[in-house]
């Protein structure tokens, strides 16, 4: 079986896969503080409850936003399931080129989710990712990663907004009101949040289709994707596991690299240099 982990500033998603069949998935809180002997009590805990065991993963690979985390995830990799994750950055799995100046500056997160989506509709597209950040990123018809836009995440601003605006009450906003016009603070606030970025990610798919000069398809993905699919008017499909099936899918590709063919030739999936290709 197949362990993907991917490493938000929020949270942690995990999935198990049994060759492309997706087991069993999670979403915990990232603890930067944790150690990887506490890492293994939590996962060994949810496997426990999914039927499997630690014994049952052959191979593991992660991308990972946040560095402390790195040290963590490696170490209990090599204590608890012997063997070494391959770690996903834009240099380390060049699946598709990059228009970045710099590549290395693209989340990992980001190429995982382009990689997917691009991998399951070939064609151009536009991924919104709502988590800490909201990320859009867009690629092109020939599977080539353009680029894209960050914005705070929805609860960053909703947090900055409680915060800055002490007479201003928390609320939560993990459902939307049921009209823009608000008659109370609670649901002025929620209304301004939630279709304030509504208006957000509309504006800027809009201005990103133009700028491609065709028509993506536009996919959201992240915890609040389903609640901001139902205010947006461009979200056209949600996919709450696609950063875990982009995992899968890389996975597969570096093992194809290092595993040769019938000809005897590794398979090529590197595909490094962007100048080098027609976006």
């Amino acid at each position: 079986m197949l362990l993907v982990i991917d490493v938000g500033n929020t949270n942690i998603q995990i999935g198990v896969f049994d060759r492309n069949d997706l087991v069993k998935d999670w979403r915990i809180h990232t603890e930067r503080n944790t150690t990887e002997d506490e890492f293994n009590v939590l996962v060994s805990g949810l496997f426990s409850l999914g039927g499997f065991a630690l014994t049952d993963i052959g191979e593991t690979i992660i991308s990972c936003v946040v560095p402390p985390m790195v040290t963590i995830l490696e170490a209990f990799c090599r204590k608890y399931l012997g063997h070494t994750p391959h770690w996903v950055d834009a240099r380390s799995a060049r699946v598709m080129p990059v228009g970045y100046c710099n590549p290395a500056e693209v989340g990992a997160d980001r190429i995982v989710n382009a990689v997917a989506a691009f991998q399951k509709y070939r064609t151009s597209l536009i991924v919104i990712d709502f988590g800490t950040a909201t990320t859009f990123d867009a690629i092109s018809p020939k599977g080539a990663y353009l680029g894209g836009a960050i914005s705070p995440g929805i609860l960053i601003a909703a947090e900055a907004l409680f915060i800055k605006a002490s007479k201003l009450p928390r609320v939560e906003i993990f459902l939307p009101p049921r009209k823009v016009i608000g008659t109370d603070t609670a649901s002025s606030i929620k209304s301004g949040i939630i279709y304030g970025y509504a208006g957000l990610v509309d504006g800027i798919v809009r201005r990103m289709t133009k700028e491609m000069r065709v028509t993506p398809k536009i996919i959201a993905t992240g915890g609040l994707a389903p609640l901001m699919a139902d205010v947006c008017e461009t979200i056209q499909q949600v996919e709450p596991t696609l950063t875990l099936e982009g995992l899968r899918i890389i996975s597969e590709m570096i093992r194809k690299s290092t595993n040769p063919d019938e000809t005897g030739h590794p398979a090529e999936i590197t595909i490094s240099s962007p100048r080098a290709h027609q976006f």
